[in-house]
């Protein structure tokens, strides 16, 4: 396999995401970051036709690609810009070509402002970016102030603002926060820009532990509420969280990175369907998603369809040696569990395969005549349920476009 084979083999992959992307030589060195709202379909137009003199060459370098993910496009362009900052890839644009792009401009004052503008100034204030997307800057900038309230007015006035009321400022005109409180906000801010959300969470998660232990517990709960807002910019720490929950309840030999989740829609047996969905640590990986006509069951029997597609599934990841997933994800109870596991070993397939129940969202397994009752708060519970709604979405969608299609004698 040649080295385009192996990076189109690698892009197809990954979790249709935002998020971004690291290109390598081969010597392991970074030599071009892009953002993408998908990184597979940004990274395969890279292959495509018509590319520009300097793509082609970019490309001839290209031995690897990395990539980091995002909750958003726009998430993604603050990542990018810390990124480039910090390392400096050759093949990225300079952006020093006489336009004018947006910077993010944190005030050497007391108390801080934090706001966009196109130009530097003398006077001490820290600079993040240039950023290529104006908007997508605005929209990161506004989720970052949700969850970190920081002060953008000109002159602090002598009354609290509407944008106190709307907590958006913690209101440093009128004494509601210390200036050295504030100074912890906007160093976490900077934190953010920089693209070091990992050294944040470390940071947070050590004072939330310090404030919980000398009981100052409404404290730690604003540091709790900053942690999860954490899962906004980087959707990574939620989805792990998840993962390692679940190798430890269920008792799995590694972290279920990959898992596939299938689901039936049907009307009394009529336009029968399936679909199987792929997750990969946590995110859907879209362009490894299946669907699946019911052929050989004409009754409604969720447990006999299920059976069907789970075999034509597997049969298909045996006949052309496909990557086995982590874990298998069944929506239902025990019967449905069932009927998976027999199709599984009966071509000889031994992977985890656990059922997640609608009514009480219990989880079935092999290994226990007894559900497993997850807390409806824990991150692995959250992540199973994320799984087996979109199982259940494209499950349905099909039926439909099968319903439609019978209605208009196209069968």
């Amino acid at each position: 396999m040649n080295n385009i084979d192996k990076l189109k083999k690698k892009i197809s992959s990954l979790p249709d995401s935002p998020g971004v992307y690291l290109m390598k030589d081969a010597q392991g060195e970074i030599i071009y970051i892009g953002k993408a709202k998908s990184l597979p379909k940004r990274l395969r137009s890279y292959f495509g036709r018509g590319l520009s003199a300097k793509t082609l060459s970019l490309m001839s370098y290209v031995s690897d690609i990395d990539y980091r993910l995002s909750s958003c496009e726009s998430m993604a362009l603050l990542l990018e810009a810390g990124l480039i900052h910090k390392y400096k890839p050759k093949y990225n644009v300079s952006l020093r070509d006489g336009k004018s792009f947006p910077l993010v401009k944190i005030t050497n004052e007391e108390f801080p402002r934090v706001y966009i503008t196109r130009k530097k100034e003398a006077g001490g204030a820290r600079y993040f970016g240039p950023y290529t997307n104006a908007a997508l800057l605005k929209c990161a900038l506004k989720i970052i102030r949700h969850y970190f309230p920081y002060r953008s007015c000109k002159s602090l006035p002598k009354k609290t603002c509407i944008y106190y009321r709307l907590k958006l400022s913690p209101a440093p005109c009128t004494g509601k926060i210390s200036k050295s409180e504030y100074a912890k906000t906007i160093k976490q801010i900077c934190l953010i820009l920089e693209g070091k959300s990992d050294n944040l969470l470390k940071e947070l998660t050590r004072m939330m532990h310090s404030k919980a232990k000398e009981q100052k517990f409404e404290e730690a709960a604003v540091l709790r509420d900053k942690l999860i807002a954490l899962s906004a910019f980087k959707p990574a720490y939620t989805f792990e969280a998840g993962l390692v929950q679940l190798k430890e309840v269920l008792g799995l030999k590694a972290l279920p990175r990959r898992i596939e989740a299938l689901d039936v829609s049907n009307i009394f047996g009529r336009q029968a369907s399936a679909s199987m969905v792929s997750f990969y640590n946590g995110l859907a990986d879209k362009a490894n998603y299946r669907r699946f006509r019911i052929k050989t069951v004409k009754e409604s029997n969720d447990c006999q369809m299920l059976a069907e597609a789970v075999l034509r599934r597997y049969r298909r990841v045996k006949e052309e040696n496909l990557p086995l997933p982590d874990l298998i994800l069944i929506d239902g109870g025990k019967g449905q569990l069932s009927a998976a596991k027999k199709e599984l070993e009966h071509l000889g397939f031994n992977i985890p395969v656990i059922s997640l129940a609608k009514k009480e969202e219990l989880v079935h397994t092999l290994v226990s005549s007894t559900p497993l009752r997850l807390k409806t708060n824990s991150a692995a519970l959250r992540l199973l349920q994320h799984i087996r709604n979109e199982s259940h979405r494209f499950a349905l969608s099909y039926h439909r476009i099968l319903r439609r299609r019978h209605a208009f004698g196209e069968e």
